[in-house]
């Protein structure tokens, strides 16, 4: 069974305000293009596939026109698309019926009275088990498990074994996510990869925008990544997976299929930090033609100019580039010194970092065990806010 896994398009987004439907039409062709010319057998979409829960009914047109696209570039493959944390489960399920007449599947809400839901037969090729993002809260007890000894008991040609899941897996690698912890990222408690049961033999991840493996020893739990940057501080490159199992009880033979953007997000300078004086200089000096999204990271001592903002707008007004924010962080002072925090580096500080700060201003311990009572706090807050 070959399977082009991707996840986390974030279809409407908007940078800045600036929209993206240029760039997402881009990769969406190119993503196309991928398919016609490998020819897998399934095309997973694991989660996140709007940005909102409330996209525009032009970006909703975006997305199935794509999919009739990818169904005419290889009218045998399997299609199937979970819904993800910033999607809208309900929204999921409406056409579910009719999509079946293209081997579309979608998968919007968990199926408790009926697991078969989740369950899609690939004749001769394997098994997919489609679970949707839902809160572990309203997950069923031993509800993966349950769903692979149900796929074990069918399974009695050997196949393939493929199982999906949007959520955060304890250990990943979650660089690019802005106020991820090893706790939560994107809102999303991570979770014991035991909590995700046994017996697959690929385990489809979405939700975590860099590409990876996540350790297990069996080389076969995977982020695929989003095939386009959300943020700034996804500096890495973007890609989808292809993957291919002969036999259950394989190890997943992968490789990555690089997405191109036509507007990329840069950060100037690339490395470190700049004075507005410099960094002003790099915009200034930024090639014409290049289309591109800008950040600036500024050094300052105490505050910006007040009218930063408006001269680097004005320093782009020729140039395919736009610039977007300037990231500005004050200068390392003495340790005992106490210190104001930019609205950047505010909305950057976990919520314990700013615990411990304020403890050691005021000459109180924040041990260890502070730390995980204050994690725990925090923890029990999001569960009341999300019950409301």
């Amino acid at each position: 069974m070959k399977i082009l896994h991707t996840s986390d398009w974030h279809l409407g987004h908007t940078l800045y305000n600036y929209d993206r439907t240029k760039e997402q039409k881009d990769m969406i062709i190119q993503m196309t293009e991928i398919i016609r010319r490998e020819k897998p057998d399934v095309f997973l979409l694991c989660g996140d596939v709007y940005h909102t829960s409330q996209p525009s009914a032009a970006i909703q047109r975006l997305f199935t026109n794509s999919l009739v696209e990818m169904h005419n570039a290889n009218p045998d493959m399997t299609i199937i698309i979970t819904s993800g944390n910033h999607d809208s489960a309900s929204k999921h399920e409406i056409f579910s019926t009719p999509w079946k007449a293209l081997n579309v599947h979608t998968i919007g809400v968990i199926n408790r009275e009926n697991i078969d839901e989740h369950i899609i037969f690939i004749p001769g090729k394997g098994y997919v088990i489609a679970v949707p993002y839902s809160h572990e809260r309203n997950i069923p007890k031993g509800f993966f498990q349950c769903l692979l000894d149900c796929v074990r008991k069918k399974n009695t040609d050997n196949l393939p074994v493929v199982m999906t899941a949007h959520t955060t897996v304890r250990g990943c690698d979650f660089t690019g996510h802005e106020q991820g912890t090893e706790y939560t990222v994107g809102g999303i408690d991570s979770l014991d990869l035991a909590q995700l049961g046994e017996g697959y033999d690929y385990l489809a991840l979405g939700h975590i925008h860099h590409e990876q493996f996540v350790h297990t020893g069996r080389h076969n739990v995977r982020y695929c990544g989003s095939p386009l940057a959300v943020s700034f501080d996804e500096q890495y490159p973007h890609s989808v997976s292809m993957i291919e199992l002969s036999r259950h009880g394989d190890i997943p033979q992968c490789s990555k299929i690089d997405i191109n953007n036509i507007m990329p997000l840069v950060t100037l300078p690339t490395k470190g930090m700049a004075t507005w004086e410099e960094a002003k200089d790099l915009l200034s000096h930024f090639p014409d033609d290049i289309p591109a999204y800008i950040r600036l990271n500024v050094e300052i001592d105490d505050f910006l100019p007040a009218e930063a903002n408006a001269e680097a707008n004005a320093l782009t007004n020729d140039k395919a580039c736009r610039f977007c924010l300037i990231n500005a962080k004050r200068k390392k002072r003495d340790v005992n010194e106490s210190r104001s925090l930019t609205i950047q580096e505010f909305q950057s500080e976990r919520p314990v970092d700013i615990a411990r700060r304020y403890a050691e201003d005021m000459n109180m311990t924040f041990d260890e065990e502070m730390e995980q009572l204050f994690n725990e706090t925090v923890r029990i807050m999001n569960d009341e806010a999300y019950n409301d």
